[in-house]
This record gives C-alpha cells, sequence and structure tokens, in this order.
C-alpha cells in the first residue's frame, strides 16, 4: 500500500514539517513513529505483518507501531494504531523515545524517533482481532522464547524489533512491565 499519509518529518534543527511517508522512507529522513508492547506479566503479544503490507510484509514485529499523522500526538497514534491493527483499545504508559535507522528493503529505509508505549493485560480477557491487511497473525510469546527464535531465525522479525531487542533489551519485558 503506498498511501500519501503525511508524517512528522524531522528537520536539522529539531522542527517538525510533514513529509509524504513513503517518501521519507525513500529518502531515509528523520521521523517520528511510536511502538506499542502489551503485556500479560512477561509474555508480549507479538504480531505477524500481513503479507500485503509494502515493507517488512510477513514479518513478526512488536504488538503494533506506526507513524503518527500529520498534526497528531503520538499518544492518540498509539491508541488508533492498536484499534486498526488488532481491534482493541487498552490504556498506554508512554516509556522513552529512542531512535534507529534500518533498513527495510525494496529501498526503503526507517529513520526513526520513536516513542515507546506499553499496556499490562489479562490475555484471557483481552479480545484481540486482528485487520485482514494489517496482520496476518498474533501470539502471546516469553522473553526466553522470543529471544531464542530472533537468534534461531531473525530473518523472520522485523528489523527494528530485533533492534529493540538487541541495543534495549530491559524495554521488551522489565521496563515496559
Amino acid at each position: 500500500m503506498t498511501d500519501s499519509i503525511m508524517i512528522p518529518a524531522i528537520a536539522g534543527d529539531g522542527s517538525l514539517y510533514p513529509m509524504e511517508k513513503m517518501q521519507a522512507h525513500l529518502d531515509g529522513q528523520l521521523h517520528l513513529a511510536v511502538s506499542v508492547f502489551v503485556f500479560d506479566g512477561d509474555l508480549l503479544l507479538i504480531q505477524k505483518r500481513a503479507s500485503t503490507k509494502y515493507h517488512c510484509a510477513g514479518l513478526w514485529a512488536n504488538t503494533c507501531c506506526t507513524h503518527p499523522h500529520w498534526n497528531e500526538t503520538l499518544e492518540g497514534c498509539a491508541e488508533r494504531r492498536l484499534t486498526e491493527e488488532l481491534g482493541f483499545t487498552v490504556p498506554l504508559t508512554r516509556h522513552q523515545t529512542v531512535e534507529y535507522v534500518a533498513d527495510v528493503g525494496q529501498g526503503l529505509k526507517e529513520h526513526e524517533r520513536v516513542t515507546l508505549f506499553s499496556a499490562q493485560v489479562d490475555h484471557r480477557r483481552l479480545e484481540v482481532e486482528p485487520v485482514a491487511g494489517e496482520v496476518e497473525a498474533v501470539r502471546w510469546i516469553g522473553p526466553r522464547d522470543l529471544m531464542r527464535e530472533v537468534r534461531e531465525r531473525p530473518q523472520e522479525f522485523t528489523p527494528w524489533f530485533r533492534i529493540y531487542l538487541q541495543r534495549f533489551p530491559g524495554l521488551s519485558f522489565a521496563e515496559a512491565a
């Protein structure tokens, strides 16, 4: 999908300006993003991106992530994306902001300043309804199994999720819980 959504790009002086999402990825322009991690204790809800996504299709990622629309709050963006991808909303806690650069294939690059959000839920009471075209599958996974799978089959996980787990080991479980 190559829509023309305007997202907040970050200029050299730190100011924000609107930029078309695909152009930001083609240029590798630094831009704002959010990543959400939904936990039940130390179990993390992960998703397999739909096979129709324009990059990283069919790969496993954290609960959800996206770019805020121009003039959208980060909190509003995180809540919106949970609904758009997984069909639920839960109260979110805002955490640190991190920055990374990753080649996501097909000549596209993610250069993101990402604000992280988390939630704690009882997954037996949570109705997760993956939205076709966005999410192919979901599952709950513990830290040991996740780290083993990423180590054994890194090609099955998105570049940003692998970066989060490598560079910010506390992020994925301890800090976000």
